[in-house]
């Protein structure tokens, strides 16, 4: 089955790993801890294109992300959304939420401007996350 990343989330992401069904991607903002699951199948906009199947493993991998992003960053509530009114390829944004973030209690779309990782701290939080999820090291 062939899988294309979409542009925008190509250029506004770090790449993390690849999970049974997911491609795990690092928002590239360091201002949230901010990871966002991508199913590998083409052609899909909505949660309800996923077979049966699929669904399950995609709620089951977002549960997994959003267990260790909690727990990394000790998080008061972790946010799980699928807009995809910039981005049609489906995807879900797992975002940890602590009171007093920037933007706290409001939603982080649209919040200012995005702050970059470095390269070496993008290189940790991406490997964190991998450890933490038991994805193999790239």
């Amino acid at each position: 089955m062939s899988f294309a990343l979409d542009a925008r989330l190509e250029r506004d992401t770090l790449f993390v790993g690849d999970l049974a069904l997911s491609r795990l991607l690092l928002m590239n903002d360091t201002r949230w801890p901010w990871l966002v699951l991508v199913p590998r199948r083409d052609g899909l906009s909505e949660l309800m294109d996923l077979n049966a199947e699929d669904r399950a493993l995609l709620v089951d991998e977002t549960a997994r992300a959003a267990a260790w992003l909690k727990g990394y960053a000790k998080a008061d509530k972790i946010n799980v959304g699928a807009l995809g009114n910039v981005v049609r390829q489906l995807h879900l944004h797992v975002v940890a939420r602590a009171v007093g973030d920037p933007g706290w209690p409001g939603p982080v779309w649209g919040f200012g401007a995005a702050v970059a990782y470095g390269v070496a701290a993008a290189r940790t939080m991406a490997g964190q996350a991998r450890a933490g999820l038991a994805l193999p090291e790239v």
